[in-house]
């Protein structure tokens, strides 16, 4: 009973911080504008299964493809078993599910352990890829400390976990052999009968070994839970979410604006009268911190998990600009948290003097974007960091009027002849005389 009650202890005490964590980045998330995403919900159930399900993106990458397809795999089929677990500690049976599903139960078991290895190894050659080989697109200025540590850890903590799992069959496989109390025959145990022989021999030296290892899985998955949200490998639970969300509009198209609608109308019918904002606060054009962008684009910025696929293909990045569509993501994620705490901290009206242009995206930075859209199609779970970029871009134009020397000359001849060039309108045909 003691085991029971603390078990129970820890399980409600990691439910509710975790829970407490999700609904305070929830909150942030809704801090950004309306936008609506609800339309063709058959369509957004078709790309959510193909991509976020289906990882149709992942396989541009064939090695990262396989490993990562063992570890997500794993990740979803072996929660069945930490249901059993959780199950076990709360009424403090042993293998519940043992009897109930008869025979299937020795394979689920099995297939567990293949899994767990499958699992164990993927965790180990991407730790080799991270550290060893050093691949460029895990490198990069906004790569500092902190995200590489963060993914490492993440890789140690499942390795750990995976090998507390196999230690733990081991045990219980050597106390079935023997007959030991409640460790009755129950499982198919084809990976851990090979550890099994490098355990003690005895029983009491058994049973401490696999409820140890039990005590360690069950806990590090409630640990690792609770650090989801403070790491990048939050988006286990966004992809899903943020991929049926997806901008259903071809790539390349840009949304119009409400407020500049309404100041076009005003402008043809003065008679029109733009209507008040609906939160009382003055019409802002584009986004000069992570309030003026949309929810989708917050959600996108704590769904990102800085794989770095967009910024390998960037051109801008390749050619040596300051740009990183990566970088776009997490110093979004970074600011929205920020102003998460000074929320929590000071009150909702609390102003840092901080914004998301300028404090930590530069101009350099937005205007070396040529909008490829080559970060949009390379991201595995539809993330788009164009939209950001250019959001920032229409805040700079339209309220400072602070533009590249080069777009304020097409600027003005787009004003005066039409076209972007430097050519009255009465010479632009001029190129098809004698054709």
């Amino acid at each position: 009973m003691i085991g029971q009650l603390i078990f129970i202890i820890i399980l409600v005490a990691a439910i509710y911080l975790f829970s407490k964590n999700v609904a305070k980045i929830r909150r942030n998330i809704l801090l950004g504008k309306d936008t609506d995403r609800s339309d063709q919900p058959a369509k957004r159930w078709r790309i959510m299964a193909k991509v976020a399900l289906g990882q149709t993106k992942m396989v541009k990458r064939p090695v990262a493809a396989v490993m990562h397809f063992f570890i997500y795999v794993g990740f979803v089929i072996i929660n069945l078993e930490v249901m059993e677990i959780m199950i076990d500690g709360i009424f403090g049976s042993h293998r519940v599910f043992s009897k109930p599903l008869g025979s299937l139960y020795g394979l689920l078991i099995g297939s567990f352990e293949i899994l767990a290895v499958l699992v164990l190894t993927s965790c180990v050659v991407f730790l080799i890829r991270r550290n060893i080989i050093h691949l460029k697109r895990f490198s990069g200025v906004e790569m500092t400390e902190w995200p590489k540590s963060d993914a490492n850890y993440i890789l140690c903590i499942e390795i750990l976990l995976m090998s507390a799992f196999l230690t733990m069959n081991a045990a219980d496989y050597k106390l079935q052999a023997l007959h030991f109390g409640e460790y009755i025959k129950a499982g198919n145990f084809p990976v851990s009968s090979l550890i099994a022989p490098l355990l003690p021999g005895s029983a009491h030296a058994l049973v401490i070994t696999e409820r140890v290892c039990w005590w360690f899985h069950i806990c590090g998955i409630l640990a690792f839970l609770n650090y989801l949200p403070y790491s990048k490998h939050f988006h286990i639970l966004l992809a899903f979410p943020n991929v049926y969300y997806s901008n259903l509009n071809l790539k390349g198209k840009f949304t119009n604006m409400p407020s500049v609608t309404n100041e076009v109308k005003a402008m043809l019918d003065p008679s029109f009268t733009p209507p008040a904002p609906a939160d009382g606060e003055v019409s802002r054009f584009g986004a000069k911190d992570v309030t003026d962008l949309t929810w989708k684009n917050l959600m996108e910025a704590y769904t990102c998990t800085e794989c770095g696929r967009c910024t390998s293909v960037c051109p801008a990045n390749i050619t040596g600009k300051l740009l990183s569509p990566r970088k776009i993501m997490m110093d979004t994620r970074d600011r929205i948290t920020e102003v998460g705490k000074n929320i929590d901290l000071n009150g909702k009206d609390h102003d840092d003097g901080k914004t998301l242009l300028d404090t930590y995206i530069t101009r350099e930075e937005i205007w070396a974007c040529t909008t490829c859209n080559a970060c949009v199609e390379a991201c595995p779970v539809n993330i788009n960091p164009l939209e950001i970029i250019t959001e920032l871009r229409r805040y700079a134009v339209m309220e400072e009027a602070q533009s590249p020397a080069s777009l304020n000359n097409m600027f003005g001849n787009m004003e005066n002849n039409g076209a972007p060039w430097k050519y009255s309108q009465a010479d632009r045909f001029n190129w098809a005389e004698n054709k």
